[in-house]
């Protein structure tokens, strides 16, 4: 066991061991030495990149500083990025979203996806009339309530409207017996819900969601119209909405090649409940697929500790890459939008500055989406869990390649483990 296994262990919360053992599992299949070194080596080059190209003094920083400059640096993006948008008042844009889609669109390019048809849809929800929606808005029917509110609106703020005990139950059984008759090719929706669901959404809801989500089995993205009066709320939102711009057409594709199989409705309930297995490894031969960031449950989660794969971390990656494209549009040049694609799994304990001693120390992470996050919570938080979900794929990666990963991931995800 070597240095490498006890530093990479203890940013991904496991046991040396665990890593060690893997090592040679890896090695032995792929015939490659060294890449958990190499990994460790990327690592602090990147990060020490980092150090100075934002003037952080290498080796004498504290976990606080660290944090602190990278923070303003989101901090500028975030204004560049508002205005660069016309600055969304997303009050005034359930009728033509206007360039916070356009850019999104632009830069992600999305194809058609294959998704339930609309007027399957209705069918399904007029056997479980959504009634706290209905008696809101004082319609009789769902069809009424469908044609007046419209499809996207609807279905989107069933996620917020309805108790659990009506989602679990319309989930369970309104989905039985769907076919690949049901479906169709479309293109994905991308929807800023009009002012009125706020007042909808501050009623019923239950737990408190980003401003922005989707419905992968339906094609459509939405936003919820809240203030932007927070800083890296714009970063947050319109990052969240290229994730999604990505993830959803990667389920889309699942929904199209199970559409064959005798249990097909099965698989596409498992694929909508992000379902990970609880059983244990079958051998140490096999990666866990954790489609799910289970960390914001329980950190503990003792799936989190073994080798796996996530697929969330894969989608914001890609979305990390759809940004930086952002500096060759017209009006964002000289802007660094793709600055942190490729330091998703970056990360290092710092000094945290409170006992004065050098084995007190923090993990900062260097993952844009953890940033972001941190930054809207004003620092109460400090998210972690991307970066260690990303540095968990990059290990796999740096053995297997990029596009092995993300095959095998698709051909394993309902069983939940790949084998190597």
């Amino acid at each position: 066991m070597t240095d490498t296994h006890k530093k990479l262990a203890r940013i991904l919360r496991t046991k040396p061991e665990v890593l060690l053992d893997l090592e040679k599992k890896l090695n032995s299949i792929t015939g490659k030495n060294g890449i958990l070194d190499k990994v460790v080596e990327e690592n602090e080059i990147l990060i020490k990149r980092t150090q100075e190209e934002l003037g952080i003094t290498v080796g004498a920083c504290k976990a606080e500083n660290v944090y602190g400059v990278l923070v303003k640096r989101l901090e500028h993006m975030d204004e560049h990025l508002y205005n660069f948008l016309d600055k969304p008042d997303l009050s005034r844009m359930s009728v033509v979203c206007g360039k916070l889609c356009e850019t999104a669109a632009e830069l992600n390019q999305p194809k058609p996806g294959f998704f339930i048809k609309k007027e399957k849809a209705i069918e399904m929800l007029s056997k479980f009339p959504p009634k706290n929606l209905l008696n809101h808005f004082g319609y009789k029917t769902t069809e009424d309530l469908v044609e007046k509110q419209g499809f996207e609106s609807v279905f989107s703020a069933l996620r917020f409207a309805q108790d659990q005990e009506w989602m679990h139950k319309f989930f369970d059984e309104a989905y039985q017996g769907l076919t690949a008759d049901d479906f169709e090719e479309r293109d994905v929706s991308l929807k800023v819900l009009e002012p009125q669901w706020l007042e909808v959404a501050e009623k019923y809801l239950e737990k408190k969601y980003h401003n922005v989500s989707h419905l992968k089995e339906f094609g459509v993205i939405f936003i919820t119209p809240i203030k932007l009066d927070n800083i890296g709320e714009t970063l947050r939102m319109f990052t969240l909405l290229l994730h999604y711009l990505n993830e959803v057409p990667f389920y889309s594709g699942l929904f199209r090649k199970f559409t064959g199989e005798k249990d097909f409705v099965p698989k596409l309930q498992s694929l909508l409940r992000g379902d990970v297995s609880k059983q244990p490894r079958p051998s140490d031969s096999h990666f866990r697929i954790v489609q799910r960031y289970l960390a914001k449950d329980d950190e503990n989660d003792f799936r989190l500790s073994e080798p796996h794969i996530n697929p969330e971390a894969e989608h914001w990656y890609k979305a990390e890459g759809d940004l930086g494209r952002m500096s060759s549009l017209a009006g964002a040049e000289g802007h660094a939008f793709g600055y942190w694609q490729g330091l998703d799994f970056v990360g290092d304990f710092f000094p945290d500055g409170l006992s004065g001693r050098n084995e007190a120390e923090e993990l900062i992470s260097f993952d844009l989406i953890d940033l972001i996050m941190s930054l809207v919570k004003k620092g109460e938080i400090k998210y972690l869990y991307h970066q260690q979900e990303a540095l968990w794929n990059k290990i796999f990666i740096d053995y297997l390649g990029r596009d092995k990963m993300n095959e095998l991931v698709e051909d394993n995800i309902i069983e939940g483990f790949i084998k190597l």
